[in-house]
């Protein structure tokens, strides 16, 4: 069965003319038939390539970049020196404060605190962010213990962990690393 083009009206395929209507219809009609079919195909196919690229555009905007391979080992690479210098200047600013570790990383002075600074640019640069806690407060108001965590913006790197007692651990996981990490 097909339809009439004039009328619209279902009729039987061995029809030369339309008994409704009286259009002739001959190998006319067939191709005239077939000509929507076309332009709906084409109408569903760029729909669903506008759908694809709304997607694909709203995926690349919310995901956050992946690096892979070298590129990932070297940021990786580059964290952990970012920690340990941050470690060092830590540990620099509790010998001369007999222990204790300052409220935060721009309470750093001097040298230490630019260190500091560089260290925590240099992650940055790579897709991370430290994050800097004291732990413990002792009895005369000194603060003993810090945490300071590396935490990756991007997928598949590792967080790092370090706190005074210099020991560097990672995790793969999505999470922050914690003491129960492996020591790298």
């Amino acid at each position: 069965m097909y339809t009439c083009h004039e009328c619209e009206r279902e009729l039987n395929q061995a029809t030369e003319v339309c008994p409704y209507c009286g259009t002739e219809l001959s190998g006319d009609a067939q191709a005239h038939d077939s000509l929507p079919k076309k332009t709906k195909w084409i109408a569903v196919i760029i729909r669903y390539g506008i759908l694809l690229g709304a997607i694909w555009g709203f995926m690349w905007y919310v995901l956050p970049e992946q690096r892979g391979g070298e590129a990932a080992s070297q940021a990786e690479e580059r964290a952990i020196r970012a920690l340990r210098d941050a470690g060092a200047s830590l540990a620099a600013y509790a010998d001369a404060q007999s222990g204790s570790f300052p409220p935060s990383l721009e309470a750093l002075p001097g040298e230490s605190g630019e260190r500091m600074r560089q260290a925590a640019r240099a992650a940055l640069a790579e897709g991370y962010a430290l994050e800097y806690t004291l732990r413990q407060v002792e009895a005369n108001g000194a603060h003993g213990q810090y945490t300071l965590l590396a935490r990756p913006r991007n997928w598949g790197y590792r967080s790092f962990y370090l706190d005074e007692t210099g020991v560097l651990r990672a995790t793969r996981e999505n999470r922050a690393a914690t003491t129960q990490d492996p020591a790298i």
